[in-house]
């Protein structure tokens, strides 16, 4: 089984090999699945190759809202990115910590500031971060999360549904292959770490990227779920139909916009839009 633990290496060899062993051991996985939606199947590719028309979108967020947070899949993450900031940059613990909260609390994502100030390769940072967790380690096939995407999209209620995440394409293809739902999606916008200039959310024009690849005109014909009060602020600023956020933690309550609909589960979803279940 894929070694989780990224910390406490004496030496940049031991480092590397962990993250070869890991990308190794998760590829080989991904192979390995045979159930339904473990592939990924995305017919309108990530480009904007339908015409722009006043469709009704139904936009998902991925990471802690298409699985939960408690399988904390996030902390493993800040492992991993905590582990990066310490050996690229040179850093103690301490100042690690610091700084990757000040770029993640700034910027919406820790990497914008490694790519910002410190010119750091975005690929090559992936390749150690999201590419290397173990995520089979935690997350496995979803039946009833499938039942539920199937319901919204055989009710002919929504024209398009379309994956909306800050992370890179590797990082949600993975994730959706593993829950079983690689195949329920019309698309998937991420955050493209190849680019110099990253956009991600909650910037506004995120939103309008994503809104134009997935061929929308008018956010307020869309429907978004997203486990961040940041996200889903500017969802409701925009003017999108529906904005929902998903709040799993009891600490976390309080903290949903005004104007937002609220939900503890993904499964909640046809409790607070019952229209476009029928």
């Amino acid at each position: 089984m894929t070694c989780t633990k990224i910390s406490g290496y004496s030496s940049s060899q031991e480092y590397n090999k962990h993250i070869d062993d890991n990308l190794r051991e998760n590829e080989e996985h991904l192979k390995s699945l045979d159930y339904p939606g473990c592939k990924v199947v995305l017919p309108l590719g990530y480009g904007p190759v339908v015409p722009r028309e006043n469709k009704k979108i139904f936009f998902f967020d991925i990471d802690n809202c298409l699985y939960k947070r408690s399988l904390a899949i996030h902390d493993m993450m800040q492992e991993y990115i905590h582990e990066y900031f310490k050996r690229t940059l040179d850093l103690n613990d301490e100042d690690a910590h610091v700084l990757m909260f000040k770029y993640y609390k700034e910027y919406g994502l820790a990497i914008q500031g490694l790519v910002k100030f410190h010119k750091i390769d975005a690929l090559e940072y992936n390749r150690k971060v999201d590419d290397a967790l173990p995520l089979q380690n935690v997350l496995s096939q979803d039946l009833k999360l499938r039942s539920m995407l199937e319901s919204l999209r055989s009710s002919g209620s929504i024209d398009r549904m379309w994956l909306f995440t800050n992370a890179y394409k590797n990082h949600g293809e993975r994730v959706i292959s593993l829950l079983g739902i690689g195949d329920m999606f019309d698309g998937l916008w991420y955050c493209d770490y190849a680019q110099d200039d990253l956009i991600c959310k909650p910037n506004a024009n995120a939103f309008h990227s994503a809104l134009e690849l997935a061929g929308g005109t008018d956010f307020s014909n869309c429907y978004f779920v997203d486990d961040s009060a940041d996200n889903i602020r500017t969802a409701v600023g925009l003017g999108f139909k529906k904005a929902i956020h998903f709040v799993e933690r009891d600490e976390d309550l309080g903290k949903t916009p005004e104007g937002a609909l609220l939900i503890r589960d993904i499964l909640d979803l046809p409790e607070v839009v019952p229209e476009l279940f029928q």
